[in-house]
Formats: structure tokens, C-alpha cells, sequence
């Protein structure tokens, strides 16, 4: 594509401000939503610190989900401080992954309540769960990579148009750890497939500002 062409394009393109801000105010309600999944305890009158206590696991299961929630933000904040225009099929995918980072709150309470309960069969349901929940939402990211190595003129321009090129390598990688996450939790142990999940996440902070492109 030539420079006018690319120039006359993105004359029609919008501007990615309102998407963001979209995306922003929904990774807000995400976060206050994990917040409402906390369990609040029913105790009898002298119990109440004994029932707090009892639930540790929802705490925790918290403070991993509003790191990971947080990650997500700071990974699609990376993703639009490059992109300068918007077009229909970048919206699509951004819904993509609003839409599936919109799912974390319900495996996070499963995974608890089955914690909870004790139950091992149970334990094992809710952590295959969250770690195909947790690959939908790696797999979202996928298309946005491949559209912005096909489309160029949606990048800042001060960028290289190889910018996006090795980045769709992030999410692959995740979501083989999360598949190897789900045999492990139902064919080894829950909680090293949850120490497994967590892993992930760490990766996801780790390359949260993309790998490293070759200039």
C-alpha cells in the first residue's frame, strides 16, 4: 500500500478514544464485580472473626483475579497507546476481548465455592473452568495482533510496521500453559494447576509491554 493510499484511509478511520474509554469503564465493572463475589459470612453472635477467617480462600481468589484483571488493562493500555485510528473489525476484536476479560468474576467464584466445599471432583471442574476461561480470553487477543500486522495505517506512525509481528506469539504461549494447567489439575492436583494459572498471569505482567521487536 502506497503512502497516499494509506493516507487516504485513514482519513475514514475513527479515532480509538471512545473504544478506550469504553474498554476502560469495563474492566472497572469487572474489578468492582469480583469485589461483590466476596463471600460475606452469616455468623452467629460471638463467631463473626472465626467466619472472616474461614474465608481466606475468597480473599485470595480476589486478589489473583484483580491482579489479572489489572495485567489485562495494562496489556490492552500498551496495546492503544500505539494505535492511532480504529476501524469496524478493530472494534469487533477489542468487543472480543472486553467480552471474554467480562468472564473472569464467574470461574473465580466457582473455584472458590468448590475450595470451599472441599470436594476434589469439584475442585478439579472448577479449575479446568477457569483455565479455558482463561484461554478464551488469550485466544481474544490473538486477531488483534494478526489485524495490526495486516493494517498498518491503524499504528502510530513514528512506529515500525513490524511492531505487532512476533506479538501474537503472547497469548499462543498462554493458552498452552493454560491447557497444560487443566490436565494437570485433573489428572495430578488442583492446586498445582492453580500455582500453574498463576504463573501465567505473571507472564502475562512480565510481557506486558510486548516482546522485543528487532529494529
Amino acid at each position: 500500500m502506497s503512502i497516499l493510499e494509506i493516507k487516504s484511509t485513514t482519513t475514514n478511520l475513527a479515532e480509538p478514544r471512545r473504544v478506550e474509554g469504553f474498554s476502560d469503564a469495563a474492566f472497572s465493572i469487572i474489578i468492582t464485580l469480583l469485589a461483590l463475589e466476596i463471600h460475606r459470612p452469616s455468623a452467629i453472635p460471638g463467631k463473626l472473626a472465626e467466619e472472616l477467617l474461614l474465608e481466606w480462600p475468597s480473599y485470595v481468589a480476589y486478589v489473583v483475579a484483580f491482579v489479572y484483571v489489572g495485567i489485562i488493562w495494562l496489556n490492552h493500555h500498551y496495546l492503544f497507546e500505539r494505535i492511532c485510528k480504529i476501524d469496524l473489525t478493530l472494534n469487533w476484536i477489542n468487543l472480543g476481548i472486553v467480552g471474554t476479560a467480562s468472564l473472569i468474576p464467574f470461574p473465580t467464584s466457582v473455584l472458590v465455592s468448590a475450595f470451599r466445599d472441599g470436594n476434589l471432583m469439584d475442585q478439579k471442574a472448577a479449575v479446568i473452568l477457569y483455565a479455558m476461561i482463561v484461554c478464551f480470553m488469550s485466544a481474544a487477543w490473538i486477531p488483534v495482533f494478526y489485524h495490526l500486522r495486516r493494517h498498518p495505517e491503524l499504528i502510530k506512525s513514528h512506529l515500525l510496521n513490524t511492531e505487532f509481528s512476533n506479538q501474537i506469539l503472547r497469548p499462543i504461549v498462554g493458552i498452552v500453559l493454560c491447557l497444560i494447567a487443566a490436565v494437570v489439575g485433573w489428572f495430578i492436583s488442583p492446586v498445582a494447576a492453580i500455582v500453574i494459572l498463576v504463573l501465567v498471569i505473571g507472564y502475562y505482567a512480565w510481557t506486558s509491554q510486548g516482546f522485543r521487536t528487532p529494529r
